[in-house]
């Protein structure tokens, strides 16, 4: 295995209104979805999400949660209340997530393409707002993690896997891991605590939110592994892992390692190539040590008897990693492996040397670099209520706002992927995973589409007596190289089906 696999990310959006503390997020956030769904005449009733194979309360260490005991947040496959529920040309889901307008991307196989489409998303949040500019006083959203004030919302990720793999393994050789990866791949934040009542800045936006090490929660009693067991494809060959403890980057290089290394490392699990164990003793505590030290040198104690800084262990996973690609692969790797690789390798070095070092490609050392000009310049103290502004200005969706777009602008942020490609997947679904079709179809007959979910597509084909349901419950089928020829040569959705029938005989 390399780093390609089926992923995806999932990003709520904080929002807020000028000068109304108290409006409803709800209510905003159903805005949001429908503003941008009107202007790209998408009609929500019409491309709503289908909750058939939805299995929120699966576990997977092998039990149902019962409804009755769990929390409102976990019941995801409950009809919207907003109708705010829509499946995009592009493959993403953009919804209500309780109080957020969320934007999940399109399944896709490389740490590049999620990076692509995760910042489509970026894009469409922007043009929504912008729609509602016109009607006073207007929303405005951030690609951020928390609101500094006790409140938290997720950027979650998706990696497909191998069922076969024991829960239990990646459960030990993945939580290490999650501890250390903000030094690379955390957005930074004013403020210690959940409350941020504590003075001072830390590498991640999520660490202090994280309560256990294993549970089936997402909003709380966070764990570092998420046990949700609802892989949205083939269950008895697929494993989804929901990671929940992830940032939302700005940084494309960040973005590319929190994908692509978090990618190879499963690898390594997968295949039971990890090595000896890298376990931490006390991983919620170690969690917030790591995030609380902007100088990387706070150390973490092993439970085989080691005490390393955060640094030095994810230097570990990566120095195991590249073992592992040349036993594997003789060091003859893909394009997307050597990419995720170098910037690992480039990364750590910057931030051995002086993690200052490493302010174009990681999040919050660039955060803290703009955060302490400001300091030097004004005289102020982490407590200084400027400094939360400027925290939250950081990732305001507005290019003329937003600081993190400011600096990528001008150059100051290193770039990976081209604005164009950006542009095309706000509207255009990848290639090559079933994202393909599902978006495809919502382009060409979206009047005939009533629903679709991860792992369908439902029509409504004139003068049939029921609906028509197409189950995609492999992820890597329903690619244009597959299906292409049957879906663009198709005239309506009559016709493809009877085509998708014809060819599966």
């Amino acid at each position: 295995m390399t780093v390609r696999r089926v992923m995806g990310i999932e990003t709520e959006y904080g929002i807020s209104v000028p000068g109304d503390p108290a409006a409803n997020p709800m209510v905003l956030s159903g805005d949001v979805v429908t503003a941008y769904a009107t202007s790209r005449g998408i009609r929500p009733a019409r491309a709503s999400w289908d909750y058939q194979d939805e299995m929120p309360l699966r576990d997977a260490r092998g039990w149902d949660m019962g409804r009755g005991i769990a929390h409102p947040s976990q019941l995801t496959d409950v009809e919207d209340p907003t109708l705010a529920n829509v499946v995009l040309t592009n493959g993403a889901r953009l919804y209500v997530d309780h109080a957020h307008p969320e934007y999940s991307s399109p399944e896709v196989t490389t740490p590049r393409d999620a990076v692509i489409w995760d910042r489509a998303g970026e894009l469409i949040m922007r043009e929504a707002v912008a729609r509602l500019s016109t009607v006073p006083p207007g929303v405005n959203l951030y690609k951020n993690n928390t609101d500094g004030k006790g409140a938290s919302y997720g950027t979650h990720e998706n990696y497909l896997m191998s069922r076969a793999t024991p829960f239990g393994r990646i459960v030990r050789d993945l939580i290490p891991f999650f501890v250390v990866r903000q030094i690379m791949c955390g957005s930074g934040r004013v403020g210690i605590g959940v409350d941020s009542r504590v003075n001072g800045f830390q590498l991640s936006q999520r660490a202090d939110f994280f309560e256990v090490e294993v549970g089936l929660e997402t909003t709380l009693k966070r764990p570092i592994i998420n046990t949700r067991d609802e892989p949205h494809a083939v269950a008895d060959r697929y494993r989804r892992l929901h990671v929940i403890l992830g940032d939302a980057n700005h940084a494309d290089v960040a973005n590319l390692l929190k994908l692509g290394a978090t990618s190879l490392v499963l690898a390594m699990i997968e295949d039971d190539a990890l090595g000896a164990d890298l376990s931490v003793v006390n991983p919620v505590a170690a969690l917030r040590a790591v995030s609380h030290d902007p100088t990387l040198k706070r150390t973490i104690e092993l439970t085989d008897g080691r005490t390393l800084t955060g640094l030095e262990l994810l230097t570990e996973y990566f120095d195991r990693a590249g073992r592992y690609l040349e036993q594997r692969y003789a060091g003859e790797l893909d394009a997307d492996t050597a990419e995720v690789m170098h910037w690992w390798g480039t990364v750590l070095d910057h931030l051995r040397r002086d993690p200052m070092e490493a302010r174009r490609e990681v999040d919050w050392v660039a955060k803290l670099a703009v955060l302490e000009g400001y300091r030097e310049r004004d005289a102020m103290g982490w407590g200084d209520p400027r400094l939360r502004a400027v925290d939250i200005q950081w990732s305001d969706v507005r290019a003329d706002r937003g600081l993190a777009h400011r600096l990528a602008a001008t150059g100051r942020l290193e770039m990976l992927v081209d604005e164009a490609a950006v542009v095309r997947a706000v509207t255009e679904p990848p290639t090559d995973t079933r994202a393909w079709f599902r978006g495809t179809c919502l382009a060409r007959f979206a009047d005939e589409i009533v629903a679709a979910s991860w792992d369908s597509v439902i029509f409504d084909v004139r003068g049939a007596r029921v609906f028509q349901r197409v189950p995609m419950l492999e992820p890597l089928r329903g690619t244009k190289a597959a299906v292409g020829d049957l879906v663009l040569g198709a005239a309506d959705a009559e016709a493809l089906l009877t085509a998708l029938a014809a060819s599966a005989d």
